[in-house]
This record gives C-alpha cells, structure tokens and sequence, in this order.
C-alpha cells in the first residue's frame, strides 16, 4: 500500500525529534562548559606571555612601591607630566616633592610618584610600555597580580630575591580550599605561597634595579624576552651588585606611600591616615579604603578593551562633571559672552565652535574665491573690449580733427587741448593708461602729430599777413576750455 507524502514527511519530521531528544546531555553540558572559556579567552587583553614581559621591570619593586606604579599607570597622561615636572626638579624628592605638587590637577596616586624620580625617569623611557601597564590592570587585575607572583617565585628561585638591609622578602602559605567531589576526595590538597616585598625600614624605601633577562633565570619565552631599562646613573652612584638587584640611594617617606599590594584580593588597599596627611587638599573617608579608578584624570587617553569602555565610560555621561572638571563656571562663560560681545561690535569674525564648523567656513571661503576669480576673468574680458572700442573711437576722431585742422591750422591745435567724450572717463583715472595700453599709444600719437601740424602752419605762414577768423567760429572749432 502506498504512504501519502503528507504522511511520509510528518513521520520523517516527528523521527528527527526523537532523534535530538536522544542525544546524550553530557554533549549540550559540555558545549555549554566551553563557551564562557572560549568568551574569557577571546576578552582576554593580554595573554600570561605578554604579562610576564611588560611586568618583568617592576615586579620586584616593594609592595607600596609597586601598588603606587600600578595606580599611576592607569592615568598615563598625567604620568608623562610627572615625568617632565620631575626633570625640571632634579633635587625634588620624597615628602617634601609630593607637597610640592598640590597644586596639579594629577591623579593623588601620580603626585604621590614624584617622590621617587629614578622611578620615573624608568616610567620617562616609554610611554607606551605604561600605558600597556595601566590597561592590563584595570581589564585583568587578577592576571597582573598573579604575573607578579609568578616573577618573584622565578627570581627567588634564581637565587636573586632575598632579605637585606634594604628589604625584606617573606613567603607566605595559603592553603587551597579543601576537594568537595568524591572523585577528587583522595587528591592531595594543594598550597600557594604569595612573596611579599617590604622595605627594611618603613620611613626609607631603595628602589632596586635589575636586569630582567638575567635576574629571573632562564627566560620562558625566548621570543619575548623582558625590555631593559638601564637605572638613571644620578640616582645609583657606585651602587654594589647585591643578590642580583642594584639599589641606589634610599628615599626617605612619611606619607608619600598610602597603597599596598592585597594579594588576597588581588587589588591595592589605601592606608587612610597616611594619605589624609600627605594629600591635605584631597581628604578620604575611612570607608574609601579600596582604590578605585578615576575616569575624570584619563585625560581624554582611549581605553583598550570594551569592558573597560563599559565599566568606566559610564562615570563620564554627564556633561557637568566634565565640565566641573576643566574649571567651567560661571565667571568663564560671561567673560566668554563678553568677548564674543566686543568680537561683534568691531566687525570681527568668531572663531569656529567645532571642528565641522571650521570645514564648513574653509568651503564657503574657497567657493567665493573661485567665484570671485570667475568674475574677475569677465571684467577683464569686457574691459577689453571697451579698450578696443575706444581706440576705434579715437583714431575716428582724430581722423576727422585732421580734416578740420586742413581749414582752421590753428583751431587744431586749440582742438587738441578740449577733452573727446571717449577719453572723459580716461581722464579721470591716473591707471587707465595701464589697463588699456593701444588707448594710450594712440593718444601719444595724436599729440605728436598736433605738434608737427602746428609747426608745419607756423613755417608756412608769411611775416605780417592777417588772418582772418570769423567772429563767431563754431563751437567745435572754439578753442580754450569750457
């Protein structure tokens, strides 16, 4: 017996959902498993080589030393302009540089860099090695720390991390959370050890410096080996070669340094009382004890992932507080009405309010040049014209004064000094001469020939013989002016 289609196809479709409800569920729970990895991977900023690179120069540093930089990096603008301010001030260090630096508008964890200018001369050497810095903490705070971490176990396992007189290393043991599942309840429990780097004496802090290609022992990538950045010779003079690290001459603070490094947490934790005193014109509360990132001292530099674009962009969507921020009252804006106020009274053209409105101008200007240079071209067409027709008109005149002076010599030359009709205009402009040069040689010509005419009579004429001139000549023959 033949199956209808109709029949055929419902059967087909209603054996394919069977075939999908069979399908095991550890594959849809798997594929579920790898997609947030696959996402974390794919959001990821930079991978642990590229942490291990652009870390390798400071991961030595003491914990409130590095807590500072890793602040500071995230504004990295403003720590250009510390950078700067610290070359002009060579002498500038410690307490007494942070205080000196109230007055700017930088980030309080910048200001509080100044203290140390070997520091900052190492941060001068490439800005765009700590803008990579800024951006790898505030996308992946807990990569960067672990980074750390891994470094100073590679470094003391090297033999080039330990205590001195200048600092103190101690490793502490954290045990890992106990196995919940029966399958794992046999492994053994394991143990993570954190290095903390503390200066020797809490009021004076060495800035170490190393070489990175050498201090962590066998680099693990070969292609990308660590940057070195050699140490400002000012601030180490002969300074020893101790346990592969240099440190120069100490910096003695009070309360230039506030942050530490929480390696629990892996963020920094603000010592309030410390910073209340070095940053009187910038009080915190007490609960304030976690640094958080300002967007308002990002001075406009992008961020490079989207979830910092998301977290940290929102901070800026009121107009106001920009504006709060670059200093705008109320004052500004009617001294700015006041300006455009007298810019109007005196025929002056106000600057353009934006980029688009610049453009705009520069065309308009452009087409009216191009309109104005068309125009030109026609007058100076038409021009010369008139020019050709005036020369026309001139050598018929003075064909016919020709004929007049063969009857009245002497009326000719009288003739001559009247003004045509046709040069009336020529007369009254000093640069006609110039516009229409065959107007000028005819008029040269014509006075030539007056004067030869007028000698010619004169030569000819006997001594004492009477002319006769009619008592009312006409008035094309009158001599002398109107």
């Amino acid at each position: 017996m033949r199956i209808p289609l109709f029949f055929a196809v419902a059967a087909a479709l209603l054996l394919h959902g069977y075939s999908c409800l069979a399908q095991p569920l550890d594959a849809t729970a798997n594929g579920a498993d790898s997609a947030p990895v696959t996402a974390a991977v794919k959001d990821a900023v930079f991978n642990q080589e590229q942490l291990d690179q652009m870390l390798a120069p400071i991961a030595l540093y003491p914990d409130p030393l590095l807590a500072q930089v890793l602040m500071a990096t995230t504004y990295p603008g403003e720590v250009t302009e510390a950078v700067t301010w610290s070359k002009s001030h060579p002498d500038a260090k410690g307490d007494d540089a942070v205080k000196q630096v109230a007055s700017q508008t930088w980030d309080p964890s910048v200001q509080a860099l100044v203290a140390f200018p070997q520091v900052l001369a190492t941060l001068g050497q490439d800005p765009v090695w700590v803008q990579r810095l800024g951006d790898a903490f505030l996308a992946q705070p807990d990569d960067t720390m672990e980074a750390v971490q891994r470094l100073r176990h590679q470094a003391q396992a090297a033999g080039n991390l330990q205590s001195n007189q200048y600092q103190n290393v101690t490793v502490e043991t954290v045990a890992a959370p106990a196995p919940t599942t029966a399958t794992s309840a046999s492994a053994p429990a394991s143990s993570t050890s954190t290095i903390i780097i503390q200066p020797s004496d809490p009021q004076v802090v060495y800035v170490p410096s190393y070489n990175p290609t050498t201090t962590y022992g066998t680099w693990s990538y070969p292609a990308s080996p660590p940057v070195y950045y050699p140490p400002p010779p000012a601030y180490y003079p002969g300074s020893a070669l101790m346990a592969g690290l240099a440190f120069g001459t100490g910096v003695a603070i009070v309360g230039a340094l506030w942050g530490d490094c929480d390696w629990d947490n892996n963020d920094i934790d603000i010592d309030v009382n410390r910073y209340n005193n070095i940053n009187a014109n910038n009080r915190i509360t007490n609960n304030q004890n976690k640094w958080q990132h300002n967007t308002l001292h990002r001075d406009g530099v992008p961020y490079r992932d989207r979830k910092s674009r998301e977290q940290y962009g929102r901070q800026l969507d009121g107009a106001s507080q920009r504006e709060a921020y670059r200093g705008d009252n109320v004052e500004r804006a009617q001294a700015r009405e006041r300006a455009r106020g007298a810019m109007d009274k005196r025929g002056f053209e106000q600057p353009a309010a934006s980029n688009r409105e610049a453009r705009d101008r520069a065309r308009e200007a452009q087409s009216a040049t191009s309109a104005n240079n068309r125009m030109q071209g026609t007058d100076r067409a038409k021009s010369s014209d008139r020019s050709q027709g005036n020369a026309r008109n001139t050598r018929e005149s003075q064909q016919a004064r020709q004929q007049t002076a063969q009857v009245n010599p002497r009326g000719q030359g009288m003739a001559q000094n009247r003004p045509s009709a046709s040069a009336g205009s020529a007369r009254n402009n000093a640069f006609a001469g110039a516009r229409s040069p065959a107007q000028s040689n005819a008029q040269a010509s014509r006075g030539r020939a007056s004067q030869v005419s007028a000698q010619r009579a004169s030569a000819s004429r006997p001594a004492g013989h009477q002319i006769s001139r009619p008592s009312n000549p006409p008035a094309r023959q009158r001599g002398g002016r109107r």
